[in-house]
C-alpha cells in the first residue's frame, strides 16, 4: 500500500486511484469510485457509488460523498456523481448521486468551495468557482451557475436556478430563480439589486455594472406594462454581453418564476 494511504483506510477493489492520491485514516471508499491524480482525502471520509473525483480535489473529515439520493422515488438504480478538479469539500458535507427521474447525474464543476455542513442534493448542477457557505443546502434538481455564492444556512428549493455571479445572503430561503449578477436576501428571498461587491471583485467594468443596473431597473423596478413586455423591450434595448446573459436567463423561463424586489408599502 502507498505511503500516502493510511493502513486503516478501507478501499474496495473496484476503486481506481490516480497518482499521488492521499487517503487518511479510517476513510471508506467503495464501489466504482475514481480518484484522479493528487486527490486528498482526510481521515474519516466516506465515498461510494459510481463517483468520480477530479484532480487536486481535497475532501475533509466526515464528508459523505456519492451515497444514495435522499428521494423516496429512488429504487436503487445505478446513477452517478461527477465532481471536477480542485474542489474543497469541508467537514460533514454531503453530496448525493443523481436519480433516474432527474437524468441520473449530479454534477459539480471545478474550483468550488463547500464549507462545513453544506449539502448538494440529487441531480444538481453546480458550475465552476461556486461557494456554498456553512450549512447552505441545495434540494434536488437545483442549478447553480459559475461564481455564485450562497451564504450560510441558505436553503434552495428544488428546481430553482441561481445565475452566474449572483449572491444569496445568509439564512435566506430561495424559492424562485435568482437572475445572474443579482443579490437576494430575506426569510423568503427578495431581489435587492446587483451583487456589486462580487462584480467588482471579479473585475467587471463600471460600464457593465451601469448597464446591468439599467436592465434591472427596466425589468424589475419599472411599473409600466407587464413584466413580459418589459423583458421584451429590454432584449431589444440592451446589447452588452452581460446584459444579454441576464435577459436570456429570464427568457429561458424556469419552473419556479423569478425572485423579485420586495413590495414595500
Amino acid at each position: 500500500m502507498s505511503d500516502l494511504i493510511h493502513p486503516s483506510a478501507l478501499i474496495d477493489s473496484q476503486v481506481e486511484i490516480g497518482a499521488n492520491v492521499a487517503i487518511g485514516a479510517f476513510s471508506y471508499i467503495s464501489g466504482k469510485v475514481k480518484l484522479a491524480d493528487n486527490v486528498v482525502l482526510e481521515n474519516h471520509v466516506s465515498i461510494t457509488g459510481n463517483t468520480s473525483i477530479g484532480e487536486g480535489t481535497h475532501i475533509f473529515p466526515f464528508a459523505s460523498v456519492g451515497h444514495a439520493p435522499q428521494d423516496l422515488k429512488y429504487a436503487g438504480e445505478e446513477t452517478t456523481l461527477e465532481i471536477g478538479a480542485r474542489n474543497r469539500i469541508r467537514e460533514q458535507v454531503t453530496i448525493n448521486r443523481g436519480t433516474k427521474g432527474g437524468g441520473g447525474v449530479t454534477r459539480i464543476g471545478d474550483d468550488c468551495l463547500f464549507m462545513n455542513g453544506s449539502h448538494v442534493g440529487h441531480d444538481c448542477r453546480v458550475g465552476n468557482d461556486v461557494i456554498l457557505a456553512s450549512n447552505a443546502t441545495l434540494a434536488g434538481h437545483v442549478l447553480i451557475d459559475d461564481f455564485a455564492i450562497l451564504g450560510g444556512l441558505t436553503a434552495v428549493q428544488q428546481f430553482c436556478r441561481v445565475g452566474a455571479h449572483a449572491m444569496v445572503g445568509g439564512m435566506t430561503g430561495v424559492h424562485k430563480d435568482l437572475i445572474p449578477y443579482g443579490l437576494a436576501t430575506g426569510n423568503r428571498a427578495a431581489l435587492e439589486g446587483l451583487n456589486l461587491v462580487g462584480l467588482r471583485r471579479r473585475g467587471f467594468s463600471r460600464e457593465v455594472m451601469v448597464e446591468l443596473k439599467e436592465v434591472l431597473a427596466d425589468i424589475f423596478f419599472a411599473t409600466q406594462d407587464d413584466i413580459s413586455s418589459r423583458v421584451e423591450a429590454a432584449a431589444n434595448k440592451f446589447k452588452g454581453t452581460e446584459a444579454k446573459h441576464l435577459i436570456d436567463f429570464i427568457l429561458a423561463d424556469g419552473e419556479r418564476g423569478f425572485i423579485a424586489p420586495e413590495v414595500r408599502g
